[in-house]
Parts: C-alpha cells; sequence; structure tokens
C-alpha cells in the first residue's frame, strides 16, 4: 500500500514537471509568435507612417507659420502673429549664455545625436509605462524644429514614428547650429512674441547680446509652457521655472553654484519691462480659444506657429457690444476704475461661445494683458444658485410642482442662523414665489429635503462641480466660486430644454496638410424637459415681476435670476461682495459678474451700484437680439398649466375670487386634486297649521334628500377623489339637518325676519347660510371666516358661500319656498346662485360650476357684486334653512318683512340655527372664509381656539 502511494507521488511529481515544461515551452512559443507579429506588423506600420510623412521645406523649418481664426460666419478674424514679432538672428548673433539655457532645459545632448536621443527615448518609455501614454516626451530640439510640419500635432504614434523620422533627415541635410537656430528662430515665447531675439525685446527690452544668464533662463524656460509661465500673469510660476532652468544649468556644469545663487536672487518682476503689448478686443476670446485647444491636445505654440486655420464660434458683433458696454459708459455709469465686470454670452441652444467680456479695460488702460473676469473669476454666486442646487433637482427628482410649499421662517442650522436680505419671514410661499423674491429659506429648505448628494450630482451634471454641500450652498456661500463662463453654461440647459453643452470657443481646426478635428461640444441630457421648463417659468416671473426687473427687455421672452454676496465680517456698510445677473432668450444666454479684485471697506459694491450687473445684461441681450427672430419657450406636452386658489392649493372654479387665483405649472398625472360640488339635501318639508309658523311646519316635515338619480353616482366618484377633510365635512354636514324642536335658550331675535314662501313643487334648491340682523349675533368659526353677501332684487336673490378649502358652485332657480342644500367640503367652497321668479319653482344643479375655469358667463358674477354692495346692514335674507358650516341664511324676499308673524317665525328660525351651528361646529373641521363688510365677531359654542393661515395647505 505504502509503495502505490510513493508510486504514485513520484508519478505526480514528475506530471508536474512535465506540465511546467508544457507551459513554459507554449509562453515561449507564444512570445515569439507575438515578437514575429509586432514586428512584422511594427516594420509594415512603421514604413506607412514614413512613407506618409511630409518633406522638409526650408522656409517652414526656419520661420514660424502663421495660425489664422476665423469668426462663426467664416470671416477672417486674424492672423496670430505679426511681422512686428518676428525678428530672425543668425546662429552667430546668439550668446553662448542663451544657448546654453536652452540645451540645458530641453536637449542636453543635442551635439552628440543624430536627430533621436535613445537614451532620453528609454526614460520616456519607463515614465510612459508607469504614468501612460504621453507623461513624458522624448523629443529633441531637432524633433521639435519638425514637429510642426506633421499631420497630427497632438500625441500619437504617427506623429512620433514620422518626427523621429523626419529629425534624422533633417540632421543628415542641416548642421547642428543651422537646427539651433532655426528652433530659437520659430519657437513661441508668449506675449505674441516669436523667436528668442522677438522674446528678448518683449520682456527685457534689450538684445540678445545684452542678456544675462537669468534673463536666459527665464527665457529658455517659457515655451514648455508660454500662458502658464507668463511673467506678467503668473510671476511666481515663472520664477519656478526659471530656477528649475538655472540648476539644469548647473547640473551640466554651464554655470557655477555662486553664479546660480546669484541669478536666482532676482525676482522676475524685477527682470521684465512694462509689457508693450496692446490687447485687442478679441484677446478675452482669444484666451479661452487657448484654453480650449490644450484641452483638446494642440499645444498653444502650434497655434502660434504650426500654421493652423481655427474656425471659432465667435460673433464679432455680439464681441463689439460687450467689449463697449464694458469700458465705456454707454450702457450703465461705473461707480470707479476699480470696478471689475466680466460677461459670458452663449448660443443657448449650442453653448456655442458667442463673445467674452473678460475685463473693463483694452487699449492704451490696459497695461498687462490682465486677468479674464468672465473665465478665470472664481467667485461665489449668490442666488444665482438656487436654480441649480436647491429646486430644479427637486422638480426632476420629486415631480414638484411651481405651487410646492415651503415655510419661510427663522431658521437655525449648526449654530448658525439663516435669514432673507429682507429680515422678514413670509409663512408658506411657493417655489415661484421664492424665487421671484429671491427668499433665502425655502431655498434651503428645498436643498435638504432634495439632499446634498442629489444636488451635487445635479449640479455636476451642469458643469459646476462641488466637493462639499453645505446648507450655505443653496444660497451660494461657496468656498472657492465659479466664473460668469460656468454658469451660463449651467442656465443655457433650461433654455435648450434640458440639453447641457459644455461652453466651446472652436469648431473645428484645419491643419496644413487638410486634416480637419471638429472640437463642438456634445450634447448631454441633464433634465427633461418638463424640469427645465418650469425653471424658466418661474424664472420669467424674476425678471417679469421680481428683483430680476431691471433686466427686462421689451417683446423678449426673458428668463433669468438676480444673485449678491454678503459682505465679509468687518467691512460695515449697506452693499454686496459681488453681484450677478444670469438669464436667457431661446438664442442667447449670458452671465454678468460685478464686483471688485478685494472686498474692502473702501472696495465694495454699494447698493446703488447692485443693479449694474442687471442693466449689462439688459444692455448686452437687447442689442445682440436686434433684427433677429427670438422665439417664446415652449411648453412641452408633460406639463399643464392650471388656474389655481392661492388659499387652498386645489384647483379654482369659477366661484374663486380672480384676486385669489394664479396659474401654476405641473407634471401631467400630479395635478391637484379639484374640489367637488357635494350632493345637496333637500330641505324637510314646511309644517303646515293655522297659525303663522305654518311654513315652518311644512318644511319640518319634508324629509332631507341627496341630489337626482342621474347626478348621484357621478358625485359619488367625485367625494372619493377628496381627502379625510373632504369626507369629514360632508359627514358633519349629514348631521346637521335642521331641529325640529327650539332650543330652552333662545338668542336675542333679530330687528327683521323674512316669511318663508310655501313652496310649490318639492325639487331641490338651494340652501342659503342663515345670519341675523344684528352683526353681534352673527356667527364665526375661529378657524376661518364666514363670507354672507346678498342682493335684493324684485324678488330676485342671490347667496355665495364660501369656505376656506377651495371652490365650487351650485347653481338653482327658486320658485316659493323649496330650497336646495348643497355641502362644501374643506377643500372646496360653493356658490350658490339662486333667482326666484313668481310662483314657479325649479330646482337645478350646475355641474359645470364644478370646472376650475369656465364660469365667466355665470350669473353669479353679478350677484356677487350687488350681494357685496348690500351686505353692509349685516343682513341677509333666506329661507332659513340650515347649511353644513352651521350657520343659516335667511333667503327670500324683503318685501315679506312685513307680514303678520314674522316676528315668532324668526324666534323659531333662529332657535332651530343655533342647535345646528352648535352640532355643526363641534363636529365639522371645515374652514370657512367670511368677507365683505360684515363684522368679524366670534361667538358660539362652536369656536374653535386656532386660526389657520391661508396658504397653508401645501
Amino acid at each position: 500500500m505504502g509503495k502505490k502511494i510513493n508510486d504514485n507521488s513520484n508519478g505526480e511529481r514528475q506530471g508536474k514537471r512535465k506540465n511546467k515544461k508544457h507551459f513554459a515551452r507554449n509562453v515561449l512559443l507564444f512570445a515569439a509568435f507575438l515578437m514575429v507579429f509586432v514586428l512584422s506588423f511594427g516594420s509594415y506600420q512603421t514604413y506607412a507612417y514614413i512613407d506618409d510623412a511630409p518633406t522638409l521645406d526650408a522656409n517652414k523649418l526656419s520661420l514660424p507659420q502663421s495660425s489664422t481664426i476665423y469668426d462663426a460666419e467664416g470671416n477672417k478674424i486674424q492672423d496670430i502673429v505679426g511681422k512686428e514679432h518676428r525678428k530672425v538672428v543668425a546662429f552667430d548673433e546668439i550668446p553662448t549664455e542663451v544657448i546654453n539655457a536652452f540645451i540645458a532645459v530641453e536637449d542636453v545632448r543635442f551635439f552628440d545625436h543624430n536627430g533621436v536621443d535613445i537614451k532620453r527615448i528609454g526614460g520616456a518609455v519607463v515614465a510612459n509605462v508607469k504614468d501612460g501614454f504621453g507623461a513624458e516626451g522624448a523629443s529633441t530640439i531637432t524633433q521639435q524644429v519638425v514637429k510642426n510640419m506633421l499631420l497630427e500635432p497632438e500625441k500619437t504614434m504617427k506623429r512620433k514614428v514620422q518626427e523621429a523620422y523626419l529629425a534624422v533627415q533633417l540632421e543628415k541635410k542641416y548642421s547642428k547650429q543651422e537646427i539651433l537656430s532655426m528652433y530659437l528662430n520659430k519657437i513661441y515665447f508668449g506675449q505674441g512674441a516669436y523667436g528668442v531675439a522677438t522674446a528678448a525685446d518683449v520682456y527685457f527690452n534689450k538684445s540678445l547680446d545684452e542678456l544675462t544668464t537669468g534673463e536666459a533662463a527665464l527665457l529658455a524656460g517659457l515655451p514648455q509652457r508660454p500662458s502658464g509661465y507668463d511673467p506678467y500673469k503668473h510671476p511666481e510660476l515663472a520664477n519656478d521655472r526659471r530656477a528649475t532652468v538655472l540648476g539644469l544649468m548647473k547640473q551640466h556644469g554651464f554655470i557655477s553654484e555662486k553664479e546660480r545663487e546669484k541669478e536666482a536672487s532676482i525676482s522676475v518682476q524685477e527682470m521684465i519691462v512694462e509689457q508693450k503689448k496692446q490687447p485687442t478686443t478679441n484677446d478675452a476670446f482669444i484666451d479661452q480659444v487657448i484654453a480650449d485647444l490644450e484641452k483638446a491636445g494642440i499645444s498653444e505654440e502650434a497655434l502660434y506657429s504650426g500654421g493652423l486655420e481655427v474656425y471659432t464660434t465667435l460673433d464679432q458683433g455680439a464681441q463689439e457690444i460687450v467689449d463697449k458696454a464694458l469700458t465705456t459708459n454707454r450702457a450703465v455709469t461705473y461707480p470707479d476704475e476699480k470696478f471689475r465686470a466680466g460677461i459670458s454670452l452663449l448660443d443657448t441652444q449650442t453653448g456655442a461661445i458667442r463673445a467674452i467680456g473678460g475685463n473693463r479695460q483694452t487699449g492704451e488702460n490696459d497695461v498687462q494683458k490682465g486677468f479674464n473676469y468672465a473665465t478665470q473669476l472664481e467667485r461665489p454666486p449668490g442666488s444665482t444658485i438656487k436654480p441649480i442646487l436647491d429646486y430644479a433637482p427637486g422638480i426632476e427628482k420629486h415631480k414638484w410642482s411651481t405651487n410646492k410649499q415651503f415655510v419661510d421662517e427663522e431658521l437655525e442650522l449648526n449654530g448658525k442662523e439663516f435669514s432673507n436680505w429682507n429680515d422678514e419671514f413670509q409663512g408658506s410661499v411657493s417655489i415661484r414665489e421664492a424665487l421671484k423674491w429671491s427668499y433665502n429659506i425655502p431655498a434651503i429648505k428645498a436643498f435638504m429635503e432634495v439632499g446634498g448628494k442629489e444636488a451635487q450630482a445635479f449640479a455636476k451634471d451642469l458643469g459646476i462641480s462641488i466637493d462639499q454641500t453645505y446648507p450655505a450652498y443653496a444660497i451660494g456661500g461657496f468656498a472657492k466660486g465659479i466664473s460668469p463662463l460656468q454658469l451660463s453654461g449651467a442656465y443655457a440647459a433650461f433654455g435648450s430644454g434640458g440639453t447641457f453643452h459644455e461652453p466651446y470657443s472652436v469648431e473645428k481646426v484645419v491643419y496644413p496638410n487638410g486634416k480637419e478635428l471638429a472640437l463642438t461640444s456634445e450634447s448631454n441630457r441633464v433634465m427633461n424637459e418638463g424640469t427645465a421648463y418650469m425653471i424658466t417659468d418661474m424664472l420669467r416671473t424674476v425678471v417679469q415681476e421680481g428683483t430680476g426687473m431691471q433686466a427686462g427687455v421689451n417683446g423678449l421672452d426673458i428668463a433669468g435670476k438676480t444673485g449678491t454676496t454678503n459682505l465679509p465680517e468687518g467691512i460695515n456698510g449697506d452693499g454686496t461682495s459681488d453681484a450677478w445677473f444670469s438669464g436667457y432668450t431661446t438664442n442667447y444666454t449670458a452671465a454678468v459678474w460685478t464686483g471688485y479684485d478685494q472686498t474692502t471697506q473702501e472696495s465694495y459694491i454699494r447698493k446703488k451700484d447692485d443693479d449694474i450687473a442687471k442693466l449689462l445684461f439688459q444692455h448686452v441681450i437687447s442689442k445682440v437680439s436686434e433684427g433677429k427672430e427670438t422665439k417664446s419657450f415652449e411648453k412641452p406636452e408633460s406639463i399643464v398649466e392650471l388656474k389655481i386658489d392661492k388659499n387652498t392649493g386645489l384647483r379654482a372654479n369659477g366661484q374663486t375670487s380672480s384676486s385669489d387665483i394664479i396659474k401654476e405649472l405641473y407634471f401631467k398625472g400630479e395635478e391637484p386634486k379639484k374640489a367637488v360640488i357635494p350632493e345637496p339635501k333637500k330641505p324637510e318639508p314646511v309644517k303646515e297649521d293655522n297659525g303663522n309658523d305654518s311654513n315652518n311646519s311644512e318644511a319640518d316635515k319634508k324629509p332631507t334628500s341627496d341630489q337626482p338619480a342621474n347626478e348621484e353616482e357621478s358625485d359619488k366618484k367625485d367625494s372619493t377623489k377628496e381627502d379625510n377633510n373632504v369626507d369629514q365635512v360632508e359627514e358633519n354636514a349629514d348631521n346637521n339637518e335642521p331641529k325640529k324642536e327650539p332650543e330652552e335658550e333662545k338668542k336675542e331675535e333679530p330687528s327683521e325676519s323674512n316669511k318663508e314662501q310655501e313652496p310649490a313643487k318639492e325639487e331641490p334648491v338651494e340652501e342659503e347660510p342663515q345670519s341675523t340682523d344684528d352683526p353681534a349675533e352673527e356667527q364665526e368659526s375661529d378657524q376661518g371666516t364666514e363670507e354672507d353677501n346678498s342682493s335684493n332684487s324684485d324678488n330676485d336673490s342671490t347667496g355665495n358661500s364660501d369656505t376656506n378649502g377651495g371652490t365650487s358652485e351650485g347653481n338653482a332657480d327658486n320658485s316659493g319656498d323649496s330650497g336646495e342644500n348643497e355641502e362644501e367640503s374643506n377643500t372646496g367652497s360653493s356658490n350658490g346662485n339662486s333667482s326666484n321668479t313668481g310662483g314657479n319653482e325649479t330646482g337645478e344643479t350646475n355641474e359645470d360650476n364644478a370646472s376650475d375655469e369656465n364660469n365667466e358667463n355665470n350669473p353669479s358674477d353679478e350677484s356677487n357684486a350687488s350681494e357685496e354692495s348690500n351686505s353692509g346692514s349685516g343682513t341677509t335674507n333666506g329661507n332659513n334653512n340650515q347649511n353644513s358650516s352651521g350657520n343659516t341664511n335667511n333667503n327670500g324676499s324683503n318685501e315679506n318683512n312685513e307680514t303678520q308673524g314674522s316676528n315668532d317665525e324668526s324666534d323659531e328660525n333662529q332657535d332651530s340655527s343655533e342647535e345646528t351651528n352648535k352640532e355643526s361646529n363641534d363636529s365639522s373641521t371645515s374652514n370657512v372664509k367670511k368677507s365683505g363688510n360684515n363684522n368679524d365677531s366670534s361667538q358660539g359654542e362652536g369656536e374653535t381656539t386656532q386660526k389657520q393661515k391661508s396658504n397653508d395647505n401645501e
């Protein structure tokens, strides 16, 4: 047994050794096959690259090729290199210090290789394997001379192969001195300077033979990143780069340590002279072109010396408008010369940059090229961020309507108290109202309901990256800030229906060999059309009625938002640090920032100057839109606009006062419920007897009933859609039938009572709430108010009853003494219109009155007007029938007030009314609204203890 085990063990070991040998052999065979394939394919591909390489051209090698920039219409803007910036020198005119500086930093073995430095390539390969392709270049000075002639300026394998091949060919054809002279005369040094001789004049106002070692080192460091190491804009970076070059010169033995220390001790600012170049009006835009080309892999050097044709998005007319608005007082009057502004103007539908206003100073006043306030600025955006961070994410994720409510109240978070710009609180407000007047508390609450991560992700999709999400960010209190270009890009997404385009300045680039590279921005849908339109419609309100009215332009459909930031602590005054306005039409989007470089006690935006941003926007948008068709924003099919009772948040109907109607937007399927006309109750039959109370007795005998059978089923379906308050009120209404027996203790009798007329038919007509002639005895719920208005004219009587919860309407033509009782829930109010004509009686419910918008021609509108005019006496005319609110109206004709027994009849009716009021107010939760000229007094056992604001219904 043991022997067999040993045999098996030996067999297993032998098998494993065989497997390892087979595996190693397979790996070697695969490696050999791969090497043959790579070498074969590589050799073929390399040959193809070399065969496609351009031929060497002496003129192109020795002089920079002018690149040309074109505007959006294909018109030539300018050649970005001029003759005044082309000074060519021979090799023997170049000082040794200058040559050594460039050799040390660019190609220390220049005089030893044949055009390609194998050792340097090995180091670059290691760096590229470790950090990714393109991490480190291996180009020699010879390769740099030829690279701008090649097919592709970006880093590709094809370019590198052609570059190496042409460098070797160049070394065969020209001497080292000639090649170095080509290089130093062609490279770009920034500030429009081509060639080392031109750079010496621009930066130091010297000839080459006058340069010091430190000055030569500064020039040698610029070609790698001309804009990044610009000593005028970035003196600290330029100083560091110069120190690097001096260190390499010391390392390779070109200077001593003592000389390095001496040259390094002189600041860059002391070396350079005052900038001579006078910027053109397009400089701010050209800055953005350079930035966009660098993102596409095209270096600034290639732009300035590579012979490129660059087709941009620039609108020269718009650029001129922006420049004049910033540099003159034609648009606004600037407070002082230190006041700064930046403007970004985009095409709303594509994100194409049409103009950039980077600074207020150009020409002779702009000593330096300066800071671009439209693209380089990083300042807190203030309230302009609210649509992006707070409201749009809530609409997108949670289907908010524009009537979404938040309570504007005192708020403290993490020990910090937040307030509004006016230090007031508004109670419950819609997000439309909050944006209109730029309230902070609703914005913070919206941000918190959405959630910081959701808001952060939404903003990122709009091109605004936020590292942290504190509540203060909801109102624009950013630590880092954004630029007008970023803000305009985000707002353009709202104007384009929810599609974001990253702002871009270059349409395409054409290389000298004819190859084209398209650089337009790709579209990215970041929100649905409904969200974009809701934000747009609310921002319309800002411009039409709110804080942004000064930005409006007659005839243009504009949406936009204002924004300001508070002064820093320790600075006292009535003003702000930053003032913004960002807005858009269907054609253009613009963002404007105004402020100072540093906010100090002397330099901050005074209250009278914080409108400059809005006025600049208004001027630019109006001018660029002249003569162009500007379409209005179109509501998408997913959105509906409804008339809403602002007191309830429910859909308005014919009874809703026009002053209470607002228009709000909702997603289809998310519309608010509509108050339904409750089922009317038939009055009890009038009790007949020989006394003066015969009418009341007949009414007591009449049983209550629902609506006619053909309406019953429909009303039941509608009633199921109501909320719990509606159901509760309807239940209470069923219990509020008139009492047959009067209470033991009666209230004071009214001075007048109206006698009922005996009905000719028992058809349902509308019941009116009862009231007494004495205002002190009118009953009012403490939770709301009741409106009793009446009008007397030739036996015609109309009565309107409006509860606090919404609107509904019932109409009836009444004859005789019969009436129709309409019940109203907490989510609706009733408007009953009746007309008494002779002795004929009709009872009819107008179902159309439940509509939210088709009651303009209803006679109730005229009745209400006359009712209000007659309500000052505190009396109403009615049939003394109780309704669900617990209050009664005497509905009838004042001509009958003199009939015999009217006082007795009034007593009995009053008793019944009191008992009904008591029951109704104890059980009903409905809010009743009272208006007109009636005194707002409250009495009776049905009083509640708490009042409710009309806008707390959301």
